[in-house]
């Protein structure tokens, strides 16, 4: 699990550190983000203290309407042990007195010029991107079309050689030989390269090719969201494999369920071009047009029209 801390969101964002520099090194344990309104009114029994904590112009005006002795005692209730900071927006001035509480318990004032809104948008993506649930699938990721197709498969089946041509038609390579996949919000999984191997393919015969510095930066890309799984298997004559495209099986990761084709790899068959089909299929699936669907609803009218002569 990735570790986040404080002065990770100075490096990334647009922040000051105002005060409580000894903190900086504190650990963001969870993506959520906490606004302390009615703890500003003084109720802390469920103050979520382990969050970052944000206060906004409605907070800080509330603040500054209450006595010197009353913000003494928010803000000492505010900066606890495990706050790993407090973000104040718009580029406000902070008072004196959430300066010196905030520098004696050593927890970071950051101050961002950007609206409320804006900077929890943002700094909530960037934690969630952080701590989304992570896991790791041997295949190949290639952007096709702008769909994101990973190809898995058994060990010498001809991912990377099928994903060598692809490039050579003009699609972008992701990762090859291992991908890394994060879950982003319940529905979305975001598939990238190891560092090691980034832009690396491996082709048998050949070794390792740097498929960037043979096609050019516009061969690859560094993260793309899986759309579709295309699974490569070796033919089995024994096996029925689907001929109209109805059934539409799918495939677990993580809490995802992703759309998977199974392509049986034979002599003679041009897998890139197949997958280049397939992945041009899903666009138009998504469109609204499915051909196998038509397909099945001509050949029902064409059942129908010819029992009505019968009869």
């Amino acid at each position: 699990m990735a570790m986040v801390r404080t002065k990770d969101l100075l490096e990334n964002f647009n922040l000051t550190l105002v005060a409580g520099k000894d903190g900086i090194h504190r650990e963001i344990i969870t993506s959520d983000i906490s606004r302390p309104g009615i703890e500003m009114t003084g109720y802390f029994k469920y103050y979520p203290k382990e969050r970052l904590q944000l206060i906004g112009k409605t907070e800080m005006a509330y603040f500054l309407d209450l006595t010197f002795q009353e913000q003494k005692d928010r803000v000492e209730k505010l900066c606890t042990d495990i706050t790993p900071g407090i973000v104040v927006t718009r580029g406000m001035d902070i008072p004196e007195v959430m300066i010196d509480a905030a520098n004696e318990s050593a927890v970071p004032i950051l101050r961002s010029p950007r609206k409320t809104t804006r900077v929890i948008s943002r700094l909530t993506n960037f934690l969630e991107a952080r701590y989304a649930p992570f896991t790791a699938i041997h295949g190949v990721l290639v952007d096709i079309y702008g769909v994101g197709v990973l190809i898995t498969g058994q060990s010498g089946v001809g991912k990377s050689e099928t994903a060598l041509e692809l490039v050579k038609r003009g699609h972008r390579l992701v990762a090859d030989d291992s991908v890394e996949i994060r879950q982003e919000d319940y529905d979305t999984l975001i598939g990238n390269s190891p560092p090691l191997i980034e832009h690396l393919l491996e082709i048998r015969g050949l070794g390792i090719i740097n498929v960037m510095t043979l096609f050019g930066a516009g061969a690859v890309r560094s993260y793309k969201k899986i759309s579709m799984i295309i699974n490569l298997e070796i033919w089995d004559q024994k096996k029925q494999y689907d001929r109209l495209g109805l059934d539409e099986d799918t495939m677990k990761i993580m809490d995802v369920h992703v759309p998977k084709s199974t392509i049986p790899v034979r002599p003679g068959r041009n897998l890139a071009v197949i997958i280049e089909v397939a992945a041009m299929n899903f666009r138009l699936k998504r469109m609204g047009v499915n051909a196998a669907e038509e397909f099945s609803e001509r050949l029902t009218t064409m059942i129908e029209q010819e029992k009505d002569d019968m009869e």
